[in-house]
């Protein structure tokens, strides 16, 4: 199951399952991806009555074109096998699953949302954030092709605590090596990489250094925390106008009768393969979904 390449997931923001409020106001915000969670921003005690209106939210709808995603709490909580259940009833466009280990963790997720009545073409999406996930990335990934995996999401907070790292944003010098692997996997194996999340509120000029590093690392889009997050990450997420431009003079002389056949051409003064093409069809769907988006 493919991911869907041409949608934007410039900015994806974690919404409090537990605040009816915050899901209200959702409606209004320009986020390509709305992650209403049950797990990190949910006390305990207030777990069960927050899957009941992250559920009533999703149900009611009202949300446009924002895709809607809900995180679950794990399927070896106590809460976790309810929030899957509820939340495939609700409809959202995927579920967000925790604390994935190995392809096994896919499998099981899968299943429980078959049973649950989950269609086809409801996404799962997992958080990498553990160790061994780091270490089992393939075996993750390979699951793409027999299950609704579609998306890889990084929860550097929690690798932060299981690796015993200090993070020093934006450089991330201790995430290097495991936000490269989790791209490298999401590439091979045609998989979305949603980047982690800036804890900085108010520290515009960080959380666009890190928005630009995990741009530059290839991640599709970034998780925030804030609504304040959402310009930078738009903006930074999104082909840039002057990438556009070339992208559809690509994509124009390939498609020149007087070009057929040719494996190599110059436009606009930049050596261009075939193997660009498909890069520059790529891009400019995505900056036309996004002006589709914007137009609304």
């Amino acid at each position: 199951m493919p991911a869907a390449v041409s949608r934007p997931r410039r900015s994806c923001l974690y919404m409090p399952g537990a605040n009816a409020r915050a899901l209200e106001k959702a409606k209004g915000l320009a986020a390509d991806s709305l992650i209403f969670d049950l797990e990190d921003a949910v006390a305990p005690e207030a777990k069960v009555e927050a899957r009941d209106t992250v559920c009533e939210a999703v149900k009611a709808g009202g949300y446009g074109k924002r895709e809607v995603v809900i995180r679950i709490n794990g399927l070896d909580t106590e809460w976790g096998l309810d929030d899957l259940k509820a939340a495939v009833e609700a409809g959202p466009d995927a579920i967000l699953a925790p604390k994935v280990i190995d392809g096994g963790d896919i499998d099981r997720l899968n299943d429980a949302m078959s049973r649950a009545g989950a269609p086809e073409d409801m996404g799962l999406w997992v958080m990498i954030e553990m160790p061994k996930a780091i270490l089992n990335i393939q075996d993750i990934a390979e699951a793409v092709g027999r299950t609704r995996l579609t998306a890889f999401v990084m929860g550097t907070n929690d690798l932060a605590k299981e690796l015993r790292a200090v993070n020093d944003p934006p450089a991330r010098t201790a995430f290097q090596t495991s936000l490269g692997m989790t791209v490298a996997a999401a590439r091979a194996y045609d998989i979305l990489a949603i980047d982690g999340v800036f804890n900085g509120i108010g520290d515009e000029e960080g959380l666009n250094a890190e928005c630009v590093q995990g741009r530059t690392l290839g991640f599709d889009g970034k998780t925030l925390i804030h609504p304040s997050q959402l310009a930078a990450a738009n903006t930074v997420f999104a082909p840039a106008d002057a990438d556009v431009e070339q992208a559809r003079a690509v994509i124009e002389a390939f498609a020149d009768p007087a070009n057929a056949g040719k494996g190599v051409l110059k436009v606009n003064g930049k050596m261009t393969e075939l193997l660009h093409l498909e890069e520059a069809q790529r891009t400019v769907s995505v900056a036309e979904m996004i002006a589709a988006m914007e137009a609304v």
